[in-house]
């Protein structure tokens, strides 16, 4: 390899197209999708039991939420329950009293902490 060779491999990556950073951002994101777990009628209403007794003690849940192929965990109290909607309405933990919605038809596990 010459001197000259260096300045063309040194500049290669920067001469990238926008739109083809773009679709390999977009194919490594779909790379690591996963499926939605299924769950089954007992793990439901366990999640139920969980969350029914976290209200009643006030202690501090942890979901994990399952969003567009990807599992994201919040840690925080429960504020208050929309029974219509089916929606948990979470103030999450260190964010000054910020108030997330999570659908009960997200959740892939619930656990109380101490």
């Amino acid at each position: 390899m010459s001197i000259k060779d260096r300045g063309k491999l040194k500049w290669q990556p920067a001469l990238m197209l926008p739109e083809y950073v773009k679709l390999l951002n977009h194919v490594n994101k779909d790379y690591y999708r996963q499926v939605k777990p299924i769950l089954d009628e007992y793990q439901l209403e366990e999640f139920e039991n969980k969350i029914h007794s976290a209200m009643e003690f006030a202690s501090p849940v942890k979901f994990t939420v399952w969003e567009d192929g990807f599992d994201w965990e919040y840690t925080g109290m429960i504020h208050r329950l929309d029974q219509f909607k089916k929606l948990i309405h979470l103030e999450l933990e260190n964010e000054n009293g910020h108030i997330i919605r999570v659908k009960f038809e997200d959740l892939v596990a619930v656990e109380v902490r101490e």
